[in-house]
């Protein structure tokens, strides 16, 4: 089942904000290794990802130490391509590293912090540790909600992670409004025929053939596919 990206490579430059508080950032070396993992990540080329992540993580500790946000965001990336490719027991300390880095230095409930609990309850959720996974979907959500407003796409984004949970537990019950809710929200903010809103047609499709609701789930898939069909 496919689920909806938390974030995937994250740039520290995308977040003027950050930079207002922390203005000396890792430099321009860091910027360019940064890029070019996420250019390698898209093209699937994990091995030598890697290997440049690493070495952006090694220029970010040393310009500006072991607790910049540019730290956080090099270990984000380097655990997300060791949890691509199941290498679970490495990415896990890189993201909770990432994570500690993120609320000591932007507070506890800014953005980049749940973008970071979204990735680590993932780590746990593709391994089936739901028990572990849980409590940072919901703290994640529960952050979105409040710091961006509970109509934005991240917001849609955490309540699908979070059914996606329930459905792989079998827990329809609790799954369903919290699809429901995170397509309203995607249709609002994208409009009716973008690709998200395929995407979570089709989640809410699968999660009505599991509970053998056939008839539900059919207009869903037609409609899904007719979006895919105009983006072709």
């Amino acid at each position: 089942m496919k689920k909806f990206l938390t974030m995937a490579m994250i740039f520290l430059f995308l977040f003027p904000a950050i930079e207002t508080v922390f203005a000396k950032g890792a430099g321009i070396e860091w910027d360019i290794l940064n890029k070019e993992v996420v250019e390698l990540y898209r093209t699937g080329q994990y091995d030598r990802a890697v290997a440049v992540a690493k070495k952006a993580l090694e220029v970010a500790e040393k310009n500006v130490g072991p607790d910049h946000p540019d730290v956080a965001t090099s270990l984000n990336n380097l655990a997300l391509l060791y949890k691509d490719q199941g290498q679970y027991a490495q990415a896990e300390p890189l993201f909770k590293r990432a994570l500690s880095i993120w609320e000591k230095a932007l507070g506890p409930e800014h953005p980049l912090v749940a973008t970071s609990l979204n990735n680590l309850a993932t780590l746990y959720d593709d391994q089936g540790q739901y028990a572990q996974a849980e409590p940072l979907f919901k703290k994640a959500l529960a952050i979105y909600e409040k710091a961006l407003g509970p109509d934005h796409p991240d917001v849609a984004t955490s309540l699908n992670n979070l059914a996606e949970l329930y459905r792989n537990q079998g827990q329809y019950v609790q799954a369903e409004p919290l699809y429901k809710r995170a397509l309203s929200i995607l249709e609002k903010a994208l409009g009716p025929d973008h690709p998200s809103v395929a995407t979570s047609l089709n989640n809410l499709a699968v999660l009505y053939r599991e509970m053998k609701r056939d008839e539900e789930a059919k207009p869903l898939e037609r409609r899904a596919a007719r979006i895919r069909a105009k983006g072709k």
